[in-house]
């Protein structure tokens, strides 16, 4: 039973199809090679024999054979004229006279003029005496044939009792005065031809077995080695979970179909572990920030149970436990809007804007909470700068990039905004006189929930929630934008995005856009 599964598995396995289907092909091509050649075997072999029997038509032709009226035998007669003492002469007409036969125009095997005897050889007499009636149907067809053309010549394949094959050529021949067409037809075996053609098939029979088994061999060794990338793909995916999707399978750089297959799939590895990645800081930040506030309402809600006397004191027990509430709500919509975002399904409503008038209206918003802070806040405009961009979320990144710029500059100190219309791209700059960031915070400043040691430890609505930059890098990314930050400890930090000036991005849901919430 165990047999029957395995051998089942491996059949129907693409390593055994592979194989299969180059040893069927293989063989076919074999099969097909070898068809051609023994045609063009046979096709050689046949010119070969039918130049030998033109060669001997053309000497019997040239004066070897004549044909005259006899008078002792009242009708036409065969001469052959060779020198007997000549080995060359003799042979040739030998080898004429193996298979031929002479007749007059009407089917009549004429004799010898020597011997008396019928022209005809005991060879050709054994393959069956052409009828009359069809000797004289060929004769008349050559005459009226025009010179040099097929139909001068008749070629034919008989075979005696034994079975062996000859070739076959007739044609007419005139008597010394031109006058009455006789029928000349010689031939010659194909015995030899035939031995050569079963040999070569035969060899080639038993050549094509192994050259399949070997090539089948072969294969399967080749089927193997390219399939060795696939096999490492599955046992690397069976391998992969959450804990180590850090895993990579090598290419072989070859630059084929396979090491593409290799890199799609580490490109697909490296998508999951950023997304499980992802989800993990999600589940840690959410753990991390809910704690916080909960552990405060709990605590509240303790003391009021276990101290509180009055109604005051328990009326300022649930005051402070509301106010820890709405702080959790807080982090939770903006978890949401945010989780939102970065998974695709918000999604940017653009439409043609003058930023000048979005900004000075911002501004002109934040002037009050500047002056109560004791900060300067003013606005570099040109007088118009259209762009294609999502109204709600361009404000909802100027006004966090403002609240941070104002919450942490000092009395005194100055915060600027301007805008800079360049031929390819638009310069949206936030620049503060603020106490700025140090140079190994910078690359983790647009992390969720991160805060800039310094800027205090316990989180309060002051303080914001840490997810204002996440919102803004967000936002930059989703227009096609970039954003650098220089800042320098102690003389302020600086905010530039660099929106290309058509607006580029890609819409591909709609939602209902969210309001511009400070978060």
């Amino acid at each position: 039973m165990y047999r029957r599964i395995h051998l089942r598995r491996v059949t129907r396995g693409l390593r055994f199809r592979l194989t299969a289907s180059y040893a069927l092909f293989f063989t076919v091509i074999l099969i097909g090679v070898a068809g051609l050649f023994r045609e063009s075997l046979k096709s050689k072999l046949d010119a070969r024999v039918e130049e030998e029997l033109n060669g001997d038509w053309a000497a019997a032709k040239g004066g070897y054979l004549r044909i005259d009226w006899s008078a002792e035998v009242g009708k036409g007669a065969a001469s052959w004229y060779y020198d007997a003492e000549d080995p060359d002469e003799t042979t040739i007409v030998l080898e004429i006279k193996k298979v031929y036969l002479i007749a007059d125009q009407f089917g009549n095997v004429i004799p010898n003029a020597k011997t008396k005897e019928n022209e005809v050889s005991t060879t050709y007499d054994d393959l069956g005496a052409d009828p009359p009636p069809e000797i004289a149907k060929r004769v008349i067809a050559m005459v009226n044939a025009r010179p040099n053309t097929p139909g001068k010549t008749f070629w034919t394949i008989r075979r005696n009792a034994q079975g062996e094959p000859f070739k076959i050529r007739a044609g007419i021949a005139y008597d010394e005065h031109h006058v009455a067409p006789y029928y000349v037809a010689i031939g010659a075996s194909l015995a030899d031809n035939e031995k050569i053609l079963r040999r070569f098939t035969w060899t080639y029979i038993g050549v094509i077995p192994g050259a399949v088994i070997l090539g089948s061999f072969l294969g399967w060794i080749m089927a193997g080695r390219a399939l060795t990338p696939v096999l490492a793909v599955a046992q690397t995916a069976q391998r992969i979970s959450g804990s180590n999707l850090s895993l990579r399978i090598p290419t072989r750089q070859a630059g084929d179909e396979l090491d593409y297959l290799v890199l799609t799939f580490n490109r697909m590895i490296e998508r999951l572990e950023a997304s499980f990645q992802q989800m993990k800081q999600f589940s840690a930040d959410v753990s991390h920030e809910l704690r916080t506030p909960i552990t405060a309402i709990r605590g509240q809600l303790e003391v009021a149970l276990f101290t509180a006397k009055t109604t005051d004191q328990y009326r300022e027990a649930m005051f402070n436990a509301l106010q820890d509430v709405d702080r959790l709500s807080q982090i939770v919509r903006a978890l949401l809007l945010l989780s939102q975002a970065e998974s695709g399904q918000l999604v940017l409503q653009k439409s043609r804007l003058n930023l000048c008038e979005v900004v000075e209206d911002l501004v002109e918003q934040f002037q009050i909470l500047a002056e109560e802070a004791g900060v300067t806040l003013t606005a570099d405009l040109p007088p118009e700068c259209a762009a294609e961009v999502d109204r709600v979320q361009i404000e909802r990144m100027i006004t966090n990039l403002l609240s941070n710029a104002i919450k942490f500059t000092a009395k005194g100190g100055e915060v600027r905004v301007a805008l800079n219309p360049l031929p390819d791209r638009i310069e949206i700059v936030v620049e503060d006189t603020g106490r700025g960031i140090a140079t190994e915070h910078l690359p983790h400043i647009f992390d969720r929930f991160y805060r800039v040691p310094g800027s205090g430890a316990a989180p309060s609505p002051e303080q914001g929630l840490g997810l204002g930059l996440s919102f803004v890098a967000w936002i930059v990314k989703a227009h096609d934008a970039k954003i650098e930050v220089d800042s320098t400890p102690g003389k302020g930090t600086r905010f530039t995005i660099k929106l290309p000036s058509g607006g580029v991005g890609s819409d591909t849901m709609e939602i209902a856009a969210q309001p511009a919430t400070l978060v």
